[in-house]
């Protein structure tokens, strides 16, 4: 089986063989494409239309040949649609036949949503190595604790070595740093021969600030009438509009049917600037829907600030319109409020009742469905989110953001308490949304994960110490000794202290935290799972002070049970109905007794084929 996705951008090898090259630059009359290694290149003059193509049908070429543009002022340019950059933003494009890797797992068609348990992961630091062909080694760990989706963090062509992925500026081009196209095919490949759905972070609000030469050739690709905190936003809807759109379309497109990923998760789209009639998302969405979407399962994940439910509607028979899933940063700092009692910055929107915005999350998905916002000025914010299915939120504890964008990086169970944590941790895995951790925190890895990139060395300057003045709005850093400690951004020393530690695994601590979490996770699998296809709308919440109820239905007439004391003393309450699903810190003599609940404790009781009233 071959995966191919032709479009109208790039070097795409041609069946009679030769390479048909294709830039869209209406800013200049002129393109000469250089084929070949510098040393020896010879050059080419494109051929000019008037809606601003360039193209050349080159016969002498071949996949595995280097190429770039030469403009009219002699600026040379890697093809933004490159499907590979081994020499970096800066260099060379070379020439892919995609159509040269032979899948071995033909018959995937992933899984249905319900099913995901999606484990986020940053390919340079999950493993020792950084590479797509070591992070290839690890999936068997991961499909036996439990997971079943696998998200990469962006993978985009990115200025240096090191980055988190947001800085990319060749959205077609797997980072060479990681490896070849190639080797990522074979990483989702084994994926899907052990079961696992993989997703691939993309970023369609901006480009990185180095590397992206597009301003020099067509600055039609960006929309001035729109600023945003990178310039002029990418022009989803100005002039010349749909050839931009058509790239980006195209770039999900390409993933998903080129490289057999099963989905995508979109990076804040709130950022994206789109006043057209129909958003960008909605398009990308529907392209996918239409196209790959009819043979498999095909899923989309937003990060959406917004909380737009609009986004996240089904059609009568459940199937989404739109989005499949929104990150669900409200629970997160729901939870992060309760475990940690941090109340700064955007925290402080929940600090006022956290168990019961945490419960409000739990049974309802969102929690901000369109009250003011104190953090954002009494602004409203979101929508209504009770009807939806609860698998169109995905909930989690932390993520590279929540973690990354702290000075030190720092992990939630360095942070907070740990009955609280255990407890959250467990309310998240057993209950119906769609769980999701962060690479390590599985085994509560002592690592951090810090922000780091590798840029040019004026702007490494700039970043290294812009990140410093950021920080010094803390009162734990208005001394400059205090902010001289936070990581450089740019040092290698910051990535390298990223590295998970995979021996962990094995030490007595982390080895007790990987093992409960194993057991969630295979009683959601057994349990709850095969419950959950055709849930719609909201659970119900009750909080006693501390101590929270929350009772679903499930999508086959059962009903899910949770209690939950996230105070400093035990408590006493009438046991939920219904068999014993999963249950730490609680007690009952007698079926005639309360059940007592000690701090942190978790208590949850499943009964099929009765539904709530």
């Amino acid at each position: 089986m071959k995966r191919v996705h032709p479009m109208p951008f790039g070097a795409g090898v041609l069946p009679e063989g030769g390479v048909r090259f294709a830039l869209w630059a209406p800013a200049v009359e002129l393109v000469m494409l250089e084929h070949g290694p510098d040393a020896g290149a010879r050059t080419h003059r494109m051929l000019h239309d008037a809606e601003g193509w360039h193209r050349l049908d080159l016969d002498e070429a071949r996949p595995g040949d280097s190429y770039r543009f030469r403009l009219p002022d002699g600026l040379r340019v890697p093809d933004p649609a490159s499907r590979f950059n081994p020499e970096d933003v800066h260099g060379a494009s070379r020439v892919v036949d995609p159509a040269a890797y032979a899948w071995q797992h033909r018959a995937w068609r992933g899984r249905p949503w319900e099913e995901a348990v999606v484990y986020e992961l940053h390919v340079g630091t999950f493993t020792a190595e950084g590479t797509f062909a070591a992070a290839r080694q690890r999936l068997h760990a991961l499909a036996e604790l439990g997971i079943t989706a696998v998200e990469l963090m962006p993978l985009a062509d990115f200025p240096g070595q090191r980055n988190w992925g947001y800085d990319g500026v060749l959205p077609f081009a797997p980072d060479a740093a990681y490896g070849t196209p190639d080797e990522l095919k074979a990483l989702v490949d084994d994926a899907h021969g052990l079961g696992l759905m993989v997703l691939i972070d993309v970023v369609y609000n901006h480009f990185g600030p180095e590397g992206n030469y597009l301003h020099a050739y067509c600055p039609q690709f960006f929309n001035p009438a729109h600023q945003t905190p990178w310039g002029s936003a990418i022009n989803y809807d100005g002039e010349a509009a749909r050839t931009v759109r058509d790239f980006f379309i195209h770039n999900a497109l390409y993933w998903v049917e080129e490289f057999g990923f099963d989905g995508l998760r979109m990076d804040a789209i709130h950022a994206i600037r789109d006043d057209s009639g129909k958003h960008i998302v909605r398009e990308i969405c529907e392209a996918l829907h239409d196209g790959p979407g009819r043979e498999r399962h095909v899923h989309v994940v937003l990060e959406n600030d917004a909380n737009q439910a609009s986004l996240l509607e089904r059609d009568a028979r459940g199937v989404p319109l739109a989005g499949t899933a929104q990150w669900n940063d409200d629970l997160h700092h729901a939870a992060h409020v309760l475990v940690t009692g941090e109340a700064d910055g955007y925290y402080a929107d929940y600090a006022d009742a956290p168990v019961a915005r945490f419960g409000r999350a739990l049974a309802e998905g969102f929690i901000y469905q369109g009250q003011p916002s104190h953090f954002r000025n009494g602004e409203p914010r979101g929508e209504p989110s009770t009807h939806l299915p609860l698998a169109a939120f995905v909930s989690f504890l932390q993520t590279h953001d929540q973690v990354g964008n702290r000075a030190f990086g720092e992990r939630i169970h360095r942070l907070g308490d740990a009955a609280m944590l255990r407890a959250a941790m467990a309310c998240v895995l057993l209950s119906p949304h769609v769980p999701m951790l962060f690479m390590g925190e599985e085994f509560a890895a002592s690592t951090p994960f810090q922000y780091f990139c590798d840029f040019g060395p004026e702007l490494a300057a700039a970043v290294s110490r812009g990140r410093r003045e950021e920080f010094g709005r803390f009162a734990a850093f208005k001394d400059e000794a205090a902010r001289s400690r936070i990581p450089d951004p740019n040092a290698e020393s910051t990535f390298m202290a990223s590295k998970l530690r995979w021996e962990e695994r094995d030490v007595p601590h982390h080895s007790a935290r990987l093992a409960e979490l194993r057991e969630l996770l295979a009683l959601r699998q057994q349990r709850l799972v095969p419950l959950l296809a055709g849930q719609r709308g909201a659970g119900r919440f009750h909080c006693e002070g501390a101590l929270l109820q929350v009772d679903w239905t499930l999508g086959s007439a059962a009903a899910l049970h949770l209690l939950a004391n996230f105070g400093l003393e035990e408590m006493a309450c009438a046991a939920p109905p219904g068999d014993l699903l999963w249950s730490i810190g609680a007690a009952q003599t007698t079926n005639a007794t309360p059940l007592n609940l000690a701090p942190g404790a978790v208590h949850t009781t499943l009964q099929e084929e009765v539904r709530l009233d």
